[in-house]
Formats: structure tokens, C-alpha cells, sequence
């Protein structure tokens, strides 16, 4: 098997190619203390695979350059942004925006939704 096949391999048992959403959060220093980065992770990782969620990936990121009131997420296909994701916040995020589909606008600080123009989908 070359390095393609494992790459896709790979992506299938990740369910690449099913997701209906991506959460990134930041857990950089720049935004916000290491710790609380790091614990929203966590309780984000948590929620998720409590919940079951296989149609949502998340990604942990050192940077999404927006170094003010972090951590800072990002939801795409939707492309809501948000500030101050702290580790207490997650589950409310999660019930609300990815099970109930409704963003918080109170914690949102810009959008920049996908285009799903893409025929494969």
C-alpha cells in the first residue's frame, strides 16, 4: 500500500467525506493561558465522543490568529467565530450549534460560512 492508499485509508476511518461539521479551537498562549486552551480541548473532546458525534471533527490548532479573548473557535461549513471557549462554555456550544444547529450569537465575533458548491457532496 502506498502512502495514498494509506492516507485515504486513513481518512475513511476518520469519516472524512461524511462530516457535516468542523470545530478548530485555538489553544495557543497568545489568546488565552495554556491550561485553558487545553481544557477546553479536552471537554470539547469529551462532549463529542460522549455524544456520539462521528459526523463532526475537531481539530486542535496552535494559532487561528485572532490573539484576543481566546480560546478562540471556529464551526465550518457555517464559518461562525468565537470568543472565549473556555472549557466550561463547551457544552453549551456543542448542544446549541452542533446537535441543535444554532450558533450563540452572544459569543460570536465574525462569520465566514463555506460555500457548499462542490457536486460531490
Amino acid at each position: 500500500m502506498d502512502e495514498r492508499e494509506k492516507q485515504a485509508e486513513a481518512a475513511r476511518k476518520l469519516g472524512i467525506g461524511e462530516l457535516r461539521r468542523h470545530v478548530l479551537l485555538c489553544v495557543g498562549e497568545t489568546c488565552c493561558s495554556g491550561e485553558a486552551g487545553m481544557a477546553a480541548w479536552e471537554s470539547l473532546k469529551t462532549q463529542i465522543k460522549e455524544r456520539g458525534m462521528t459526523d463532526c471533527y475537531r481539530t486542535k490548532v496552535g494559532c487561528l490568529r485572532v490573539c484576543i479573548g481566546g480560546p478562540v473557535a471556529v464551526v465550518y461549513p457555517e464559518g461562525v467565530w468565537y470568543a472565549g471557549i473556555t472549557a466550561d462554555r463547551v457544552p453549551q456550544l456543542v448542544e446549541e450549534h452542533l446537535v441543535e444547529g444554532r450558533p450563540i450569537e452572544e459569543w460570536t465575533f465574525a462569520r465566514n460560512p463555506l460555500p457548499n458548491d462542490n457536486p460531490s457532496t
